[in-house]
C-alpha cells in the first residue's frame, strides 16, 4: 500500500494519467483527513476550485489542493513528533496517567478526524493549516467557552456521529466536533442545554 508521500508524488508527475493524478489525490486522504475523508475532499475541492465529482480537473488545481493537504500534514505532524516528547518526558518525571487532551489524542493520531466535520458540505473556510494551528493552539492554553477554530460561541451537543467520540459539542458556525478538552465545563454544559433544547 503506497504512502501519502508517494501517492503526492504521482499527483504532481504530469507523466501520470489525469484520473490516477486524481485518485492519488483522494487516497491522500485514507493517510492524513483532518475533518474526515468526506469533508476534507470537499474542503480541497472548493478552495482549489473544481468539483468534488468533476472527473478531469485542471491538473494545476490538483497539485494546488496537495500543497494545501501537505502544509497542514506538516503542522500535524510536528505536533505530534512535540507531543510524544512532552509525554516521554512526562513519564520520566513520573506522570505516568495521561491528560485529557492525551485521551483526545489518541483517537486523532495520524490526522484523521482532527477537527472532525459529520456534514461534508459544513467545514471551516480557512487553509487546513491555519485551522489546525489554531486548535493546536487551543490544545496548548487554558479551556474555553468557544471554538477554537472560529471563535463561535454556539455549540450544540451532537449524537450518532460517524466518528469516536461518537458524541460531542459541535460548532454550528464552521461545523466541527470541538475537542472536549479545549472547552470549559461550562461550555460543555453549555452545549448539552442546546442539544436538549433542540430535541424537546
Amino acid at each position: 500500500m503506497a504512502g501519502f508521500r508517494s501517492l503526492a508524488r504521482q499527483v504532481r508527475d504530469p507523466r501520470c494519467d489525469l484520473a490516477l493524478r486524481r485518485y492519488s489525490l483522494r487516497k491522500c486522504l485514507e493517510r492524513f483527513a483532518p475533518y474526515g475523508h468526506r469533508a476534507t475532499w470537499d474542503h480541497l475541492c472548493s478552495r482549489a476550485g473544481f468539483g468534488p465529482e468533476d472527473r478531469s480537473p485542471d491538473p494545476a488545481r490538483l497539485v494546488a489542493a496537495l500543497d494545501e493537504l501537505e502544509e497542514a500534514r506538516a503542522v500535524w505532524l510536528a505536533y505530534e513528533v512535540e507531543f510524544a516528547e512532552r509525554r516521554k518526558k512526562e513519564k520520566h518525571d513520573g506522570l505516568r496517567r495521561p491528560g485529557s487532551v492525551d485521551d483526545w489524542h489518541r483517537l486523532t493520531w495520524g490526522g484523521f478526524g482532527v477537527a472532525w466535520c459529520d456534514d461534508p458540505a459544513v467545514h471551516p473556510r480557512e487553509p487546513l493549516a491555519e485551522v489546525l494551528r489554531r486548535l493546536i493552539a487551543a490544545l496548548e492554553r487554558e479551556p474555553g467557552s468557544a471554538c477554537p477554530v472560529c471563535g463561535g460561541e454556539q455549540l450544540a451537543w451532537k449524537y450518532d456521529l460517524d466518528h469516536e467520540p461518537s458524541a460531542g459539542p459541535v460548532c454550528t458556525d464552521c461545523g466541527i466536533l470541538v475537542p472536549r478538552p479545549v472547552l470549559t465545563p461550562e461550555a460543555l454544559a453549555d452545549a448539552r442545554r442546546a442539544r436538549m433544547l433542540v430535541s424537546a
